[in-house]
C-alpha cells in the first residue's frame, strides 16, 4: 500500500564535512593507455603529492590572491539541447554585468523549433546585456567566427572528442589563452565513500575523461568543470518541475528505492559565478578539475518535501522497486536510484568560491515562475506513474 510520509523539513539536507584543503591539481601526468584506460600514476601536486584513489591529502593550506580583474573576450560555445544549456546563458549574463565581452555560439540552426524553448528564447536579454549570439556548426568554426579572436573559450556543449577538438584546436590556433571545459561529475566511478571529491577514480571509457585528457596536453591553461544536477530559470530539462507536476495535481510521488538516496542540486547561479571565478583567476584556476556544485546533499524524499513546502502543499511520496517497471525504469525518475553527489571542495580551497544555493527559498522562487508559466494547469500523461501506482495498488487522485 502507499505509504503517507511526512513533509516535516527536518533531515532534508546535509552540509559535507570540510576536510583538509585541496591542493592544486593537474592532469599534465595523467596518461591513456591503448584501452583508454586511465593510469594511477600521481598527479602533481603544490609540494606534495595524490594519487588518483587518494581522498584526504594532508597539506598546508592554499591561498589564492584575486588581483583586479582584466576583462576579457570570452566565447562561449554552447550547446543546443539539455540541461547543460541554461549554463552559458547564466554565465553569459554574469561575464556581461562584470564588464567582459561575451560572443555566444549556439551549436546549430537560429531558426530550430529548439531556440522556440528557453534558454534560447531568452537569448535577447544577452543581447541586451552588450553580448553577441551566433549559430552555427562547430566543424566550421574558424569560417563562423572568421576574423574574431577570444581570450577565453568555454566549451559547453561536446560529450566527447569528435565534439569538442574541433573547437579546441580552432581556439589554440587563434590564440585563446585559457580554455575551460564543462564535463560531468556523472564519469566518476562509483564510490564506497561518498562525496566524489576531485582526484576520485574516473571512467575511463566516458568520453568526457578523452576531452579532459585532450585539451590538458595541448593548452597551458585549461580548467575543467564537472557539473550534476542544477534548477534555475531557463532551465529546459525537469528537476524541480518533476515534483511540482505530481504535488499540484494531488498526485503521489513515486520515489525508487528507500528515498534515502542523496545527490545534489544546485542553482544554475552557482555553476555560473565558479566559471566566472576562474576567468577572473586565470593562473589559480589553470590545470585544475572543479566539481562544479552546490556544497550540501538532499535525499530524493527531502526533494519531494522541499517541492511540497514551496508549494505550500502536503505530498504523499509512495517508494517502489524500479526493477518492477523494467525498461521504463530510467525513464520514471529523474535522477539516479543510488548515492550522486559530489563535493566542490578544489573550487572553496583555490578559487575561494562560496556556494549560495538555498534550495528552501530557490525552490519557492521556482515554484512561481512554474505557475506563472500555467504549467499547473498543463496537460499531462503520467503514464508511468500509474503503471507504478498500479503495481503498488496505490490511490490516484481523479
Amino acid at each position: 500500500m502507499a505509504t503517507l510520509l511526512s513533509s516535516s523539513p527536518s533531515s532534508l539536507l546535509f552540509t559535507t564535512l570540510s576536510p583538509p584543503s585541496l591542493p592544486s591539481l593537474s592532469l599534465s601526468s595523467l596518461s591513456l593507455s591503448s584501452t583508454s584506460s586511465i593510469s594511477s600514476s600521481s598527479i602533481s601536486l603544490s609540494h606534495r603529492s595524490l594519487s588518483l584513489s587518494s581522498r584526504r591529502p594532508s597539506y598546508s593550506a592554499f591561498a589564492v590572491k584575486a588581483s583586479a580583474a582584466e576583462k576579457k573576450k570570452v566565447l562561449i560555445v554552447n550547446t543546443n539541447s539539455g540541461g547543460h544549456a541554461v549554463i552559458g546563458f547564466y554565465f553569459a549574463k554574469e561575464l556581461l554585468s562584470s564588464g567582459h565581452q561575451v560572443t555566444v555560439l549556439t551549436v546549430g540552426d537560429e531558426g530550430s523549433d529548439k531556440m522556440k524553448k528557453p534558454p534560447f528564447s531568452r537569448f535577447s536579454e544577452i543581447v541586451e546585456g552588450g553580448g553577441k549570439t551566433v549559430w552555427g556548426d562547430v566543424n566550421a568554426i574558424g569560417t563562423v567566427l572568421e576574423g574574431l579572436s577570444f581570450d577565453v573559450v568555454l566549451d559547453n556543449n561536446g560529450k566527447d572528442l569528435d565534439a569538442v577538438k574541433p573547437v579546441a584546436d580552432w581556439a589554440k590556433s587563434s590564440g585563446a589563452e585559457q580554455f575551460l571545459f564543462i564535463s560531468s561529475a556523472g564519469i566518476y566511478k562509483t564510490t564506497e565513500e561518498p562525496p566524489h571529491v576531485e582526484g576520485d577514480a574516473v571512467k575511463a571509457d566516458a568520453g568526457h575523461v578523452g576531452v579532459e585528457k585532450y585539451i590538458s596536453e595541448i593548452f597551458g591553461n585549461w580548467t575543467t568543470f564537472r557539473p550534476q544536477y542544477m534548477i534555475g530559470s531557463g532551465n529546459n530539462k525537469d528537476c524541480e518541475e518533476w515534483f511540482f507536476d505530481r504535488i499540484v495535481r494531488g498526485r503521489p510521488v513515486p520515489i525508487p528505492g528507500s528515498g534515502m538516496q542523496l545527490t545534489n542540486i544546485s542553482h544554475v547561479r552557482d555553476l555560473s559565478s565558479m566559471l566566472t571565478k576562474a576567468v577572473e583567476n586565470p593562473s589559480a584556476a589553470s590545470g585544475k578539475i572543479f566539481n562544479c556544485v552546490g556544497d550540501r546533499a538532499v535525499t530524493l524524499d527531502g526533494m519531494a518535501k522541499l517541492c511540497a513546502k514551496a508549494a505550500g502543499l502536503p505530498v504523499e511520496i509512495v517508494h517502489y522497486d524500479p526493477k518492477s517497471i523494467g525498461s521504463d525504469a530510467k525513464k520514471a525518475f529523474p535522477f539516479r536510484n543510488m548515492h550522486f553527489y559530489a563535493e566542490p571542495r578544489a573550487a572553496k580551497d583555490i578559487l575561494g568560491w562560496k556556494s549560495s544555493t538555498n534550495l528552501p527559498e530557490d525552490l519557492k522562487e521556482r515554484y512561481e515562475e512554474y505557475v506563472k508559466i500555467g504549467r499547473d494547469k498543463k496537460d499531462i500523461k503520467f503514464d508511468i506513474d500509474d503503471k507504478i501506482l498500479e503495481s503498488l495498488k496505490a490511490p490516484v487522485a481523479a
